[in-house]
């Protein structure tokens, strides 16, 4: 682990079996996991918490300060969960009063230039391609893709095994299971492909075709559309999650294309 030509904080927690190339710079206040590889001119500043296994490229700059003007020092985190792959040049901005930390999940892969910032949360095994910034307090679910370029507002919620199209700009939630596309961003269909990659059975990606059918393509607005479901279509626990989902947006979702 000891790289004499990078600076480590005797203070850092880190496990014996951590690789730490040339020219990387590690902060007091920092917990590494075993197995984990730290490449070259890596900066980890404090309040990092990195789970087992991560991949870590040069240039990344993990648990800076927030880019926020309400932050008054106090003693936040950034967490990077097990089995994560951030490329060259990420950054991932500790949290705020607001939430306290900033969370990439576990076997996620951010490429290279994305920006996480404050309060943000990440879920497991979630995408994001390259140079996609992510604002303050976002929330991306489980299994989500993000195409590259993608500029998404603050608040915003990305739900689980969504498909979004590269230089999408959000500013609306994306209900679960959605692909998105379109300028401005708008529903594109069901991620039926990615939804039978993960072993959801053909009868579930019906039903959530269904579910959006009456959402998107019914002469009703959203809340008539949400009571109609709830009335007509049957109990599953997708149809519950997106309902969830629909009705605690704060921002609104995504519309439906229309010529």
């Amino acid at each position: 682990m000891q790289q004499p030509l990078s600076y480590i904080h005797p203070a850092a927690k880190i496990h014996p079996s951590v690789v730490i190339e040339p020219f990387t710079t590690i902060a007091q206040n920092v917990e590494i996991g075993e197995g984990t590889w730290i490449g070259s001119n890596v900066t980890i500043m404090e309040g990092a918490r990195i789970g087992k296994n991560c991949r870590i490229f040069p240039g990344a700059v993990i648990s800076a300060i927030p880019q926020d003007l309400k932050f008054q020092g106090e003693e936040t985190v950034a967490i990077i969960g097990d089995n994560t792959t951030l490329r060259e040049c990420v950054t991932v901005n500790r949290g705020t009063a607001s939430k306290g930390k900033t969370v990439v999940g576990s076997n996620c892969l951010l490429m290279a230039y994305c920006h996480v910032a404050h309060d943000a949360v990440i879920g497991n095994n979630v995408i994001i391609s390259n140079a996609t910034q992510i604002a303050g307090e976002v929330v991306v679910d489980d299994y989500a893709v993000i195409g590259g370029g993608t500029m998404i507002h603050q608040f915003c919620h990305i739900g689980c095994h969504v498909m979004i199209q590269g230089g999408a700009l959000i500013g609306k939630d994306v209900p679960p299971y959605v692909k998105a596309g379109r300028e401005p961003l708008v529903y594109s269909g069901v991620n039926s492909i990615g939804l039978h990659r993960r072993n959801f059975t053909n009868e579930q990606i019906n039903d959530i075709q269904n579910f959006y059918r009456f959402l998107y393509l019914s002469k009703y607005n959203v809340s008539e559309a949400l009571d109609h479901i709830e009335a007509e279509l049957p109990q599953t626990p997708e149809r519950d999650e997106i309902i969830a989902f629909i009705r605690n947006s704060k921002r609104g979702i995504i519309r439906g294309y229309s010529k």
